[in-house]
């Protein structure tokens, strides 16, 4: 006899992080081969869209703290991956670039990348499903964060009304 449960929040979860680890396992195994991490990868990917970027962009991005990113950007700078200039509208700022190496880096690990990709079983038209919902799960968790972070309008009414700040 087969006992059916209601799938639990944890389910979600565990399942989420399984597949987080098991694509940070194939992805760094790819990483592995050209000597680069999955938060260089990040970085570079990023830049790879050629507009150059601010460092709290790509903090953001690669999911680094400022710190550990100006030692992995000093890192790539040295390996010739990246390039650092002023900002030209706002010169108090720093807008990192890949350097042509950098380029020539991203394309052929992105191939590996997407062939790898390619052939889980989502490629044949779940991938696109996924993402989505993937996209939105996401969305909805960084509204949330967001309004958890601001006070609520009737909080701030309630407290004012009482005459507390």
């Amino acid at each position: 006899m087969t006992i059916s449960r209601t799938p639990q929040p944890q389910d979600l979860i565990r399942l989420l992080t399984r597949a987080e680890r098991l694509l940070g396992r194939r992805l760094a195994a790819i990483l592995d081969t050209e000597g680069c991490t999955p938060e260089a990868w990040r970085v570079i990917t990023l830049l790879a869209d050629g507009a150059g970027h601010h460092m709290t962009e790509i903090a953001e991005h690669a999911f680094l703290p400022p710190a550990t990113l100006t030692k992995l950007l000093d890192h790539l700078v040295e390996e010739n991956l990246v390039y650092r200039r002023i900002d030209e509208i706002d010169r108090r700022r720093i807008r990192a670039h890949l350097t042509p190496r950098g380029r020539r880096l991203h394309q052929r690990v992105s191939q590996r990348v997407e062939a790898s990709m390619a052939a889980l079983p989502t490629a044949d038209g779940d991938h696109d499903l996924l993402e989505a919902l993937l996209t939105r799960l996401v969305d909805s968790l960084e509204d949330r964060e967001a309004g958890a972070a601001r006070p609520s309008r009737r909080k701030h009414l309630d407290a004012a009304h009482t005459g507390a700040s």
